[in-house]
């Protein structure tokens, strides 16, 4: 077990979907019961039948684009919380404001499992440089490094003079924060020719992490892991040695859909990140969207990571799924470029490009067609105008000629 946070992460494939699936009728249940959002939402739903993936791909998606005005009409969770004050902790506040709960659970994000897999064990002292401010960036770690066993050191962000001192008299066994402060902090310690030799792993999250900034940690002798994370779901994936993909945690049901609908993708197709949590009773989020595009990792379907866990794996941050823009005055939603395939089923995969060649705007939807699609391009031109009311053409393009990236809506307009 030392390799190991516990047995959960190398059990069987098919007994975890089993177990985590037999749980997933409860969760429903409770949130529907319990939480005056869900119970609109799920009004005609019976939670006994949502006993397999398929059953819940059909649930409506509450995406944290929708936090907001959810929170605005319902204050100050947005009728998706089951506790009241004294049943949480802690309010925090993310940009917005979105308000985001924490309830009594001992690792209430689940980071100690993440926190483990990069290398930290109990008797540790880390520094936490998340945010400590409004955000529970700071708090969502250092619940998660309690939990394993660890001390704290609450650096929070900014003061990177202090937070260098801190460093060398305390004599860290690791960091956590975003990649780009550590960065700041370890140039900082360069530029004052002084050595923070103690640091030897970095738990990393908040920024993408290019590999060459990690090969210049390991340069250091520091290794350092990613988690995936956000203040709403908590730990979704994490990073083990394998460094093949981020390992989706045992705590969530990870579904990529494509962008503006609900609908599941194919494994190693790019789409949204939804994230129904198992466990947690005071903020029972079914089919949250992230906003966030990753792609699921095909071979983990079929085989463990050469680490040994099991679990599915995922290809980590791939940008935000949220591309709504706006045209000639009119929003246009990924939502309704589905709309428009819904129409025409020869469509496999479409693409709306808007430009503005000659400074006007323009709107031209790419769409795959297999042989064969009956569909004239007359019809879809009617859809599009029909759908988002404004004018656009549409390019035919062959099967797999649309980059698999996740976007449903590019908008190239340049203002030279």
């Amino acid at each position: 077990m030392a390799d190991y946070f516990d047995t959960l992460e190398t059990r069987d494939p098919e007994l975890r979907e089993r177990a985590q699936l037999a749980a997933l009728p409860a969760q429903i249940a409770h949130a529907k019961a319990n939480a005056p959002a869900y119970a609109k939402l799920l009004a005609d739903v019976d939670p006994r039948e949502v006993s397999s993936r398929a059953a819940l791909s059909r649930l409506p998606v509450v995406r944290k684009s929708d936090l907001q005005e959810l929170q605005r009409s319902d204050r100050p969770f947005g009728g998706l919380v089951t506790v009241a004050w004294g049943g949480a902790t802690l309010v925090f506040a993310s940009p917005g404001p979105i308000y985001e709960p924490e309830g009594r659970d001992v690792d209430y994000w689940r980071l100690a499992r993440a926190l483990h897999a990069a290398g930290f064990r109990a008797g540790d002292l880390v520094h936490n440089c998340f945010s400590y401010h409004f955000t529970p960036g700071g708090a969502m770690l250092e619940s998660g490094a309690h939990a394993l066993g660890c001390t704290v050191f609450r650096g929070g962000t900014g003061q990177t003079e202090q937070q260098l001192e801190a460093m060398i008299d305390l004599r860290p066994d690791g960091y956590v924060g975003t990649p780009s402060f550590l960065k700041i902090i370890l140039e900082k310690a360069d530029e004052r020719r002084l050595a923070v030799p103690s640091l030897r792993k970095a738990l990393l999250s908040g920024e993408a992490v290019p590999a060459s900034f990690r090969d210049a940690l390991g340069g250091r002798g520091i290794r350092a892991h990613q988690v995936y994370a956000t203040a709403d779901v908590g730990s979704i994936a994490y990073e083990s040695d394998a460094r093949e993909g981020l390992i989706v945690d045992e705590g969530v049901l990870v579904e990529i859909v494509r962008a503006g609908t609900g609908d599941p993708v194919a494994a190693g197709e790019v789409g949204e990140v939804v994230v129904t949590l198992l466990r947690n009773r005071d903020y029972p989020l079914v089919r949250f969207g992230t906003g966030d595009l990753s792609a699921i990792v095909p071979s983990s379907l079929s085989a463990a990571s050469p680490c040994g866990r099991t679990n599915m794996r995922i290809k980590g941050w791939m940008g935000r799924a949220d591309q709504t823009t706006k045209v000639k005055g009119m929003f246009v939603h990924p939502s309704q470029v589905a709309a428009i395939v819904a129409r025409h089923p020869g469509i496999g995969k479409a693409r709306l490009v808007v430009d503005n060649p000659k400074g006007a705007d323009t709107m031209t939807l790419h769409v795959e067609v297999s042989d064969g699609d009956s569909s004239p391009r007359e019809a879809i031109v009617a859809s599009i105008r029909e759908v988002t009311k404004l004018r656009g053409e549409v390019t035919i393009r062959a099967p797999g000629e649309l980059a698999n990236d996740g976007k449903v809506i590019d908008d190239v307009r340049r203002y030279d």
